[in-house]
């Protein structure tokens, strides 16, 4: 059994974060000397959470004066605190719904604003450093959340990896117990990819779970339940099991390949979405080398109820995310992939927008 947990203390699973950060939206010389000051509040993804930190650390260099307080509450939080108008911004891992847009004007009387940040993914780590590697396929992975696959060495299992000697090992399922995007990430690929689970579970922030799986609260809550049990496997932020070094499930494609989480797989299957102007879209039928179980953040924020302050920190923050050279290198490095430049300029009209009808 490995032990991730003084790793995890000290990393990117911090729940709440406070981050002294700033930058100029225009990149004049008068924002590039720090003049921004003020605090903004922000809630949502654990999915993030780990890039965030990074890009608000150096980002605080530019402007030192503009705290930033990120608390990573989950998707599903992160929406409700939204809709709830008690943030300045909300992040998740599921793009808000045509309702959620009507009730956000609604409540604002005004739009509210939507755009992506970030590419990740979601992969199958495992408690036992010998089963890195694992191939899987949509089938074996619903039918272990369905407790039909119990142990490791099915012959579903075997069949996928006739070179592993696979143990006599009860596998343990762990999953989500907050609502979460990334288990809108998760259940999207199974609802799209078998019937079976569409039939029984279907998709979403929350899903209700088959008897003989755990849960855990958020991402490190995940990992957490992973390392403490046994035979368990559970689906986390691709960055999170970096950063830990969890063994992880190469998982097969749409077009029969099994392809392993890697950064270059995640930005194939980026490249891959259609995405229309709404910025309402997922990321489905993966082939190629991308890696199937990809998923996307959003920014949400709102075109008016801000005081000029709040306005001006939050459009130089995401612009600062959108066009620096260091926020795609930090990305990078945390196992996240960016947006490419034509996505980005489409993103970077949506942040004008904020404050704008004001």
């Amino acid at each position: 059994m490995r032990s991730w947990r003084s790793v995890v203390a000290i990393g990117a699973t911090v729940p709440f974060v406070a981050f002294a950060a700033a930058c100029g939206s225009n990149g004049d010389s008068e924002s590039a000397e720090g003049s921004l000051s003020g605090n903004l509040t922000g809630a949502g993804a654990t999915f993030p959470n780990p890039v965030f930190q990074e890009w608000a650390d150096s980002f605080r260099q530019e402007q030192p004066g503009v705290r930033i307080n990120y608390q990573s509450i989950g998707s599903g939080g992160g929406i409700e605190q939204f809709l709830r108008q008690t943030v300045d911004f909300g992040s998740s891992e599921r793009y808000l719904t045509d309702d959620a847009l009507a009730e956000a004007a609604e409540g604002r009387g005004c739009e509210a604003i939507q755009f992506p940040v970030i590419f990740g993914s979601v992969v199958i780590a495992f408690n036992d450093d010998a089963l890195d590697g694992l191939v899987l396929t949509s089938d074996v992975i619903a039918r272990i959340y369905d407790r039909d696959i119990t142990n490791y060495n099915d012959p579903a299992i075997q069949e996928l990896n006739p070179d592993m000697d696979l143990p006599d090992l009860n596998i343990i399922p762990v999953h989500r117990s907050d609502g979460s995007g990334t288990t809108y990430v998760f259940t999207h690929y199974l609802n799209t990819e078998n019937e079976m689970w569409a039939d029984k579970y279907g998709e979403g922030t929350e899903v209700q779970w088959a008897s003989g799986t755990i849960g855990g609260q958020g991402n490190e809550g995940v990992s957490s339940q992973v390392e403490q049990n046994r035979g368990a496997l559970g689906y986390v932020n691709q960055a999170y099991a970096m950063e830990i070094g969890m063994p992880q499930a190469a998982i097969v494609n749409s077009d029969g390949e099994a392809i392993s989480p890697t950064l270059e797989a995640t930005t194939e299957a980026s490249e891959l979405a259609e995405i229309p102007d709404s910025f309402q879209f997922d990321i489905d039928g993966i082939g190629g080398e991308g890696y199937p179980i990809t998923g996307t953040n959003w920014i949400f924020a709102y075109e008016c109820g801000y005081d000029d302050t709040t306005a001006d920190m939050l459009k130089s923050y995401w612009t600062w995310v959108l066009t620096s050279d260091e926020a795609d290198e930090l990305a990078l490095e945390l196992g996240y992939a960016p947006m490419g430049a034509s996505l980005k300029e489409r993103v970077l009209e949506q942040v004008e927008r904020i404050n704008s009808q004001n």
